[in-house]
């Protein structure tokens, strides 16, 4: 079985809606109840090993409903910025409840490569936390440096949406990830913080133009946590050949995202997707940025995924296909973890 650190899943955002409901989210982790697509125990059977856990502040009211057009086609409407405080709330919320299954021994918070890999030997869930939407920082970022020292290593200046520091991709299909403006003044400073602090910047979620913004003001590796080939599935939250390349030369990497849209030719949200779709976008990245520039990316519990993984339990599927497509142990072994921990080393300044 090959271990596996994931770049992205939404582990913490399914335990605080859950637990806003009356249910323990310690519980729901460490004795698993089958919701959603991480627990404890469908960790272990799949060999997820640990990842980034994302505090995302979901919109209140939710998301518009995806319409899709008689040609496969979809746009679906932005939704506007959070409120700051608000949003602070509901993040501390879920870091607490990070730090409570820590207390439980259910996880390790990790803040160096050793950490995880000491986290991963003793069988305890390796978790990087990492914020998606940076709408709880502050203007001056002095939430940024709290959240700092309480453990965050990661983020995202924007989700879907846009908010003071930038401007999101919107769901749409097919669309270029060139949507619109990119970082904001705040952006820019935000950018120059992270790399202050050693904070790894996730690129995922944001336009074309914020790339590169992030490319010509960061001196750390380009990062895509969970986004893939826009040249096999033209959804503008996926990469295009010259992001791909950006990366590659700057030694970043890109996670594979699990999400049908992001996955299927026609992009459309299908869990009856085959694993060589998913083949299929590794090999291309592969292809285009080496081996040492491609890792996993799923988006756990924020996706609809293919059925023939089905949640954590089903990793190995993956890896199973990966090795029946010719990668070997040292590949599988790069793709599954260790070039997320060469990155992460390299971003949290180890080597």
């Amino acid at each position: 079985m090959q271990l596996i650190f994931d770049g992205h899943n939404d582990v913490l955002s399914r335990l605080w809606d859950h637990a806003r409901e009356g249910a323990d989210p310690v519980a729901e982790f460490v004795e698993g109840t089958g919701k959603g697509h991480i627990d404890a125990p469908r960790a272990r059977k799949g060999g997820l090993a640990g990842g980034f856990c994302a505090i995302y502040v979901a919109t209140p009211g939710g998301y518009p409903p995806r319409v899709v057009d008689e040609n496969g086609h979809y746009d679906i409407p932005m939704v506007g910025p959070l409120d700051q405080a608000a949003a602070l709330d509901t993040a501390l919320e879920m870091a607490a409840i990070a730090f409570r299954l820590e207390r439980a021994g259910a996880l390790s918070i990790c803040r160096s490569t050793a950490e995880i890999r000491a986290a991963m030997a003793a069988g305890r869930f390796a978790a990087v936390l990492h914020i998606e939407g940076c709408e709880p920082l502050s203007d001056n970022l002095a939430t940024l440096e709290t959240l700092h020292a309480a453990g965050l290593r990661s983020l995202g200046p924007v989700w879907s949406r846009h908010n003071r520091f930038g401007h999101g991709v919107p769901f749409a299909f097919p669309s270029s990830p060139d949507t619109g403006p990119g970082l904001t003044d705040a952006g820019f400073e935000l950018v120059r913080a992270c790399d202050r602090l050693g904070v790894m910047i996730d690129l995922s979620h944001i336009t074309e133009q914020g790339f590169w913004d992030v490319a010509r003001t960061s001196t750390a590796p380009l990062v895509a946590t969970h986004s893939n080939a826009h040249a096999l599935t033209p959804i503008s939250r996926n990469l295009t050949d010259r992001q791909l390349d950006a990366i590659r030369e700057r030694k970043g990497v890109a996670g594979l995202n699990y999400a049908t849209t992001m996955l299927r030719p026609d992009g459309l949200e299908n869990a009856d997707t085959p694993l060589s779709d998913m083949v299929r976008h590794i090999d291309y990245m592969v292809e285009r940025m080496g081996i040492d520039c491609v890792a996993i990316g799923s988006d756990f519990d924020g996706a609809t995924i293919p059925a023939a993984i089905g949640d954590a339990a089903g990793n190995q599927a993956l890896v199973q296909a990966l090795a029946a497509a010719g990668y070997d142990e040292q590949d599988l072994a790069k793709l599954c973890r260790e070039n997320w921990l060469r990155l992460l080393g390299t971003v949290w300044r180890e080597t």
